[in-house]
């Protein structure tokens, strides 16, 4: 494009932006602005041109309308190469712009705000600022469009470099950065506005804007490509907030892996340890001490363990450290690691370690699976104790143990791939049956495991993650001693399910809840 004559400067977040004004007028760049900017920029030093100058019009509506007027869009989409258009805005006295430098109303931060008022965000709903840039955008062959701060230096070194010019390639690269902006500011907007009406049902349309994180050395195989991403401006929670602090980069599967054992200890209050292979548990336990905690973890299946993420729900201290160098671990996730603990896992060249200080603060949003030519949605499988209507179904009521062991039991089995058994006391898990294809070969598998760990199921409880069909898998639990079962219900054959228990003399639960895990 033709060197930058004519620049119009609009802008909310004002970082950097009177230096970058100084380097345009450097160029012998004039710059025109609207009233805010205009006195920040003057304030400074910067000679600035009025709009309501150019326009012959002030701004009115409390500054609702500044700049939509046919000088302003005139001189932003007018084909330089088009002689009938030339000849129309200079009859008009229509003055070229050649750089529009903008950036909107922060939306998404207001009404991150729960409390915010409907007023309130829909004054932070930006109007001119959209149009200028689209317009901008549009015109891009010969109009460059600015609308971050990061951008300035980038565009300051080329245009010395081409005596003042941009090339067609930055222009056409500001023009896509520029209606991904746009797209997305449309779309929180949408999001806000039919949220209210939409509480209840699923959206009938989602519009998500997504910013990649990082590069991934590959997907789940490494003939697969990956990246990382996140919702464009959006507040960070969940795993996209965490700080790696050690380590080389997360690959795909350690992401999705340290997704499922940062979710299996935020359950619990008291201290707890998850150790996580292709997202099931390998054990998880809750102790007085973290490193109590994650020697019985591990004692579930330390096997298995080998190579596993390891998530904590309290800052790792020196002993817990300790404990979990003697293994090869990926990953640790923990809200923060004590000095002498991370000098010690900082130790383990191929360690990596990830901090997450605001632990409790989960990521919000639909729970998202692919399938061929489109995505499904569903909300999280979020759940609370308090809110589940436990009902004893068996003729014996649980003791106070075994409630704690089926409390246990329900809320790490709805992390473990369906068919899911598990066996746990009240602290600890002792079996993970897993993606079996039958419930009761994921009962038979989870028991196996145990014993071939020398663990022992006597006065264990079984959690299954939905009911059983058949009275079968309660008969290869009782076998192997668990004298109490925590399931949904729901089946065709519950009475038969529940004779079987009583006639084991066992417990049983119902919750009413299904926790299928695909």
């Amino acid at each position: 494009m033709p060197k930058v004559k004519r620049a119009l400067i609009s802008v909310y977040d004002k970082t950097g932006i009177v230096q970058f004004a100084q380097a345009l007028t450097a160029f012998g760049v004039e710059i025109i602005s609207t009233g805010g900017t205009a006195k920040h920029l003057q304030d400074s030093g910067v000679a600035t041109t009025l709009i309501s100058d150019l326009t012959k019009f002030p701004e009115i509506l409390g500054g609702r309308v500044k700049t939509l007027h046919p000088v302003i869009y005139g001189g932003l989409l007018s084909l330089r190469d088009n002689a009938e258009q030339m000849a129309e805005v200079q009859a008009h006295g229509i003055g070229l712009i050649d750089m529009v430098v903008v950036n909107l109303y922060p939306f998404e931060q207001v009404t991150a705000d729960p409390d915010v008022s409907l007023a309130h965000a829909l004054e932070n709903i930006d109007i001119g600022g959209p149009c200028m840039i689209r317009a901008a955008a549009k015109n891009h062959p010969h109009v460059g469009v600015l609308i971050s701060p990061t951008q300035y230096d980038s565009i300051i070194a080329e245009m010395k470099q081409h005596n003042g010019e941009l090339s067609a390639d930055t222009c056409r690269r500001l023009a896509g950065e520029a209606f991904a902006l746009t797209s997305g500011y449309d779309a929180a907007i949408h999001v806000f506005l039919a949220g209210a009406q939409q509480a209840e049902d699923m959206p009938q349309q989602i519009q998500w804007q997504l910013d990649k994180v990082q590069e991934l050395r590959y997907g789940e195989n490494p003939h697969q490509k990956a990246a990382l991403y996140k919702e464009s401006r959006a507040r960070p929670a969940g795993l996209i907030a965490a700080k790696q602090l050690h380590g080389k980069a997360l690959s795909f599967n350690n992401l999705i892996d340290v997704g499922a054992a940062l979710g299996m200890v935020q359950a619990f209050s008291e201290p707890c340890v998850a150790i996580v292979k292709h997202t099931n548990p390998c054990g998880v336990a809750t102790a007085a001490s973290l490193t109590e905690a994650y020697q019985k973890a591990k004692a579930t299946d330390p096997v298995s363990s080998f190579g596993g993420i390891v998530g904590l729900n309290r800052p790792a201290d020196a002993a817990v450290a300790r404990a979990i160098s003697e293994v090869f671990t990926e990953v640790v996730i923990a809200p923060d690691f004590e000095a002498e603990a991370l000098e010690i896992l900082q130790a383990k060249k191929n360690l990596r370690l990830l901090a997450l200080p605001e632990f409790e603060r989960r990521a919000a949003g639909f729970d998202v699976k692919q399938v061929p030519g489109g995505l499904l949605l569903q909300d999280q499988d979020f759940f609370d104790l308090n809110d589940i209507e436990f009902r004893v179904v068996s003729k014996r009521q649980p003791t106070d143990q075994e409630w704690q062991a089926l409390k246990f039991g329900w809320r790490i089995c709805k992390w473990v791939k369906s068919n899911a058994i598990v066996y746990a006391h009240a602290d600890r898990t002792i079996g993970v049956g897993a993606g079996q294809m039958s419930r009761v070969a994921a009962s038979r598998l989870a028991a196996e495991k145990a014993q071939r760990m020398g663990l022992s199921l006597k006065g264990t409880a079984l959690a299954s993650d939905a009911f059983f069909p058949f009275r079968d898998g309660v008969d290869v639990a009782a076998e192997h001693g668990a004298t109490a079962i925590i399931q949904p219900g729901g089946s065709v054959r519950d009475h038969e399910v529940v004779q079987a228990v009583d006639e084991h003399s066992m417990a049983m639960v119902f919750t009413g809840v299904r926790h299928f895990r695909h």
